[in-house]
């Protein structure tokens, strides 16, 4: 058996188990099982890839479609994350609005942890990211959801975590340089 066929595809070894064994030996039953199992493996794995595109934490090139029917504007140059976490963001973003619901919508975007306080007095509504160190990189986008889900007449602040001194002194020099310099300081203001 020595110029026998290499089986590659799984679903033809599948479908070769499934015969009876004298034919695992033959060239042309082999042939047969591997030619047509590669094909069901692209078929399965085209079903597969179209399945995902039903569900935004897997979507990929079907997230143009996710982003259309929810009038979102799509830009290719930004990472398939940011454009779930906007798609996220749309689909959470309907209903009474509360603080839970303000959470929501900007946890979709951060992935982290955020605290939303309120002060009715002030007409103010503060936005903290208490996981994430410095700005998120996706901050316009948090913004622009929350813009037009939180009522006019409140204002929306923000507020961001920073890398203490204390955790600056338990770091290496390539930790420290790891991190970009808005990690460790508030250049830019919300």
């Amino acid at each position: 058996m020595s110029d026998a066929v290499t089986m590659t595809s799984a679903r033809g070894q599948e479908m070769l188990g499934y015969l009876p064994g004298y034919y695992s030996s033959s060239r042309v039953m082999r042939s047969l099982m591997e030619s047509q199992g590669t094909e069901l493996d692209l078929l399965q794995r085209a079903l597969d890839e179209t399945l995902a595109q039903f569900f935004v934490d897997t979507a990929t090139w079907g997230l143009d479609r996710w982003e259309s029917d929810l009038g979102i504007t799509t830009d290719p140059s930004k990472p398939l994350d940011q454009r779930r976490s906007l798609v996220k963001s749309k689909l959470r973003g309907t209903g009474t609005v509360t603080v839970a619901l303000m959470r929501s919508v900007a946890e979709s975007f951060d992935n982290g942890a955020i605290e939303v306080t309120q002060q009715p007095s002030l007409y103010t509504v503060t936005i903290r990211f208490v996981d994430t160190v410095g700005r998120p990189p996706n901050l316009d986008d948090i913004k622009d959801a929350l813009k037009a889900i939180v009522p006019a007449h409140l204002a929306v602040s923000y507020s961001f975590r920073y890398l203490t001194v204390f955790e600056v002194n338990g770091l290496t020099i390539n930790q420290m340089q790891s991190h970009p310099l808005t990690d460790f300081a508030p250049f830019l203001d919300a």
